[in-house]
């Protein structure tokens, strides 16, 4: 995987508060980590014992070294859009006040029939320019697309993967212009490793939440934000039997399919049909270039600030 951490151009590292203890010495410092985004954020994919752990929560545990205590705050929900993030997370993020918050969101809106990029970059800005107005060390990263994940037809993938790869070439902007800690999540490498994901192929399974972890931990540590010790690469959880993950597949698994199916498949399907008349025409390159043109518009919309993007076809890798 590739990780891209930003020079000494960039924001100082966060006000860690520190207190005094008894006799005048310097008591622990704190550090406050607030998580943001959705199901990957939330954990899915990485069962405990009593709920869900996931990246950000192993990152939360490891960053402090000694004389260092960590209050983290994981504000994630399974399913939610760049709306809920902006709207629901955002505040509560705000009111936390925290020093490092990370804010990876933007696949659950690629999967939806009301995808629109420009309001996915208003939103993302929103939520990133507010986190770093009050001076907090942002997380961002770009992801994969869902329809790689799944192996779809390429008519059926195409789409989402140009919904994709605008939604990274979104979140790229803003990470250049907020200097963000930024982790390119959407390598062919590991998504190809089938060890890394769960049952679903759309969530990381333990091994993955902890290669996530690692990787932001070293760009974190590279800043002289992380003083502790790396999440453990090998997991500490039983790996899930092939009955548990059939179970998942029967219930949790075929719910989603079945929204999907009512939300997205209908718009998806026409968007297929898009792509076989105009590659039977031999004019593919209008969709990108449609594509590329909502893309310019949403970056322009958001700020003259925030950097041009292209919609290339490594945008995002």
């Amino acid at each position: 995987m590739d990780e891209r951490g930003h020079g000494p151009g960039g924001p100082a590292a966060p006000s860690r508060r520190t207190g005094t203890a008894r006799g005048g010495g310097r008591a622990a410092r704190t550090v406050r980590f607030a998580a943001l985004g959705d199901s990957l954020t939330a954990g899915v994919g990485d069962p405990v014992e009593g709920g869900r752990r996931g990246w950000a929560a192993l990152l939360a545990g490891t960053i402090g070294g000694a004389g260092t205590s960590v209050v983290f705050r994981n504000l994630a929900v399974s399913g939610a859009l760049s709306k809920d993030v902006a709207e629901v997370q955002k505040p509560a993020a705000l009111t936390f006040a925290p020093d490092i918050a990370s804010v990876v969101v933007g696949v659950n809106d690629t999967l939806r029939r009301t995808f629109d990029i420009a309001d996915v970059a208003r939103r993302l800005d929103d939520v990133t320019s507010a986190l770093a107005a009050r001076g907090t060390v942002l997380l961002t990263a770009c992801l994969p697309d869902p329809g790689a994940m799944f192996g779809l037809p390429a008519p059926l993938a195409r789409p989402l993967a140009r919904r994709q790869r605008a939604v990274n070439a979104v979140v790229h902007a803003l990470s250049d212009r907020y200097d963000t800690v930024h982790l390119h999540a959407a390598d062919a490498a590991w998504v190809a490793d089938r060890a890394m994901w769960s049952a679903d192929r759309l969530h990381p399974g333990e091994r993955g939440h902890r290669m996530l972890a690692r990787r932001f931990y070293e760009l974190l540590a590279a800043r002289g934000l992380a003083d502790g010790h790396p999440p453990d690469a090998e997991p500490d959880q039983p790996h899930p039997t092939t009955a548990a993950a059939l179970l998942w597949l029967a219930t949790a698994g075929t719910a989603w399919v079945g929204r999907r199916c009512t939300d997205l498949l209908p718009q998806l399907l026409r968007l297929a049909g898009d792509e076989v008349h105009h590659w039977a025409r031999g004019t593919s390159a209008r969709l990108d270039r449609s594509a590329e043109l909502a893309l310019s518009a949403a970056l322009a919309a958001m700020s003259p600030a925030v950097p041009g993007a292209h919609l290339g076809p490594g945008t995002g890798d």
